[in-house]
């Protein structure tokens, strides 16, 4: 069973299937391969937004769809044939408009375009038929990995921290519908004046639950075509991210330094929160993703941002003690973002082993800069504690110059009185993220 060749797709269904098998072959991001589908394809908004509920509905349920798939064939298939059989059987047991036999259809018709083996059509018939004749009398698999398709070591890491039935909350999160999250620019307009605008462009948008002056969006289409989005009425920030940024209680005139900004967020959130007066020292490690920050910044109206290209590993000299707060929003393993990029759950756990060790080295580099009485904020968007409070506490035991600070955000968060926190994405409806907060002694 081998492959015809690259087609461009002629429909949503297609589109999904090529970027799937892109990112099967070349493990590249998924939303990049959809996105690169996409744009070959030219479909109509209908048909782009069955291809990505597709691509992202297999990604969060692969280990599950593999399951079902499996309780009837043992025959080892090729990766065209898998997929398809992934796409037929995730319509089948999770989208509830498509009747079965639509999507039985369909998915025959893809595997007489895309595999050569004249058997194939037959056989994915036979296979989704088995799964649309079962999906209501098979129970669901009662190991957590399978069941939410997460791996097993991530599911044994996540139960060190929290109880079971938690956990099963946690993962239920990860494979949910995530809205847009819009932080509102209010040095150019309001939340309401905001809300009125995207609803006049199509877009649903409700008040954030909880945090003032963010609204969450659906239906936003491509957002770089609406009017409010070109005049910099809005910036796209998780409400973890943003309180992070508040968790600092920054003034203006203060002189700020963003380790590795971009795409922005926090660095926008910073103007904001100063009033755009001061200055803000947006660096990141390529020109590339500082062109990024810098696009962002003119977008929005904000002069009090200054970019730079800068490896946040090398250490600048002439900065030394030079800021009243840095931010240090670390890569790490993004294990705390899986509801919006399903495919980092696959990534191999030993790329993961360096990244303390590379946190740490731009911690330490970040408390060079921090002037006496400023602050020092490390975050990361992951739940493992090696990665956050583990890098903390060595680094706390290593510089005794610092000490974490409590802080206040808004409710139900609150406050944080030991100045550092895990937002669990099962309690606070937010990216899984941390937070500490350290001040410098005078």
């Amino acid at each position: 069973m081998t492959g015809k060749g690259e087609r461009v797709p002629a429909t949503g269904r297609e589109a999904a299937l090529c970027a799937l098998l892109e990112w099967e072959r070349r493990r590249v991001w998924a939303e990049d391969a959809l996105k690169k589908q996409l744009e070959r394809a030219a479909l109509e908004r209908r048909e782009a937004a069955l291809a990505t509920r597709l691509v992202f509905s297999v990604l969060q349920n692969k280990n599950l769809l593999n399951w079902y798939i499996n309780n009837f064939t043992r025959r080892k298939l090729d990766i065209e044939v898998r997929v398809i059989l992934q796409l037929g059987a995730c319509q089948i047991l999770l989208f509830e408009r498509i009747p079965d036999s639509a999507v039985v259809n369909e998915s025959v018709k893809l595997a007489r375009q895309y595999c050569e083996n004249p058997g194939v059509p037959g056989f994915v018939n036979a296979i989704l038929r088995n799964v649309s004749r079962e999906k209501d009398t098979m129970a669901l698999p009662v190991d957590l990995a399978t069941r939410y398709s997460h791996p097993q070591w991530l599911v044994n890491e996540l139960t060190k921290r929290r109880s079971p039935q938690a956990i099963q909350a946690v993962l239920e999160w990860n494979n949910s519908p995530a809205p847009t999250t819009a932080q509102v620019n209010i040095l150019r307009t309001s939340a309401e004046q905001l809300r009125k605008e995207l609803e006049t462009g199509g877009v649903l948008a409700e008040p954030h639950p909880w945090l003032p002056d963010c609204l969450e969006l659906r239906r936003t289409g491509d957002m770089r075509r609406l009017p409010c989005f070109q005049q910099g009425s809005f910036y796209i920030q998780d409400a973890a991210a943003h309180l992070a940024v508040l968790a600092m209680k920054l003034q203006p005139g203060m002189r700020v330094l963003d380790l590795c900004a971009a795409p922005g967020g926090k660095s926008f959130a910073a103007a904001v929160a100063m009033k755009d007066r001061g200055e803000i020292f947006s660096c990141d490690v390529s020109p590339e993703r500082v062109a990024l920050i810098e696009e962002g910044a003119r977008r929005l109206g904000f002069r009090s941002i200054h970019t730079q290209t800068q490896d946040a590993l090398q250490r600048r000299e002439n900065w030394r003690e030079g800021f009243d707060a840095v931010i240090a929003d670390v890569p790490c393993s993004g294990l705390g973002i899986i509801r919006k990029k399903p495919d980092i759950r696959y990534r191999p756990p030993d790329l993961l082993v360096p990244l303390p060790k590379t946190q740490s080295a731009i911690l330490e580099n970040a408390a060079y800069y921090v002037r006496p009485g400023g602050i020092l904020l490390y975050a990361t968007c992951t739940l493992l504690r090696r990665e956050n409070e583990g890098v903390t506490e060595i680094f706390l035991k290593n510089h005794p110059e610092f000490s974490l600070e409590e802080f206040h955000v808004p409710d139900p968060v609150g406050k944080a009185w030991k100045g550092q926190i895990t937002l669990w994405p099962d309690r606070y409806g937010t990216d899984g993220f941390f937070i500490a907060k350290m001040r410098k002694a005078e």
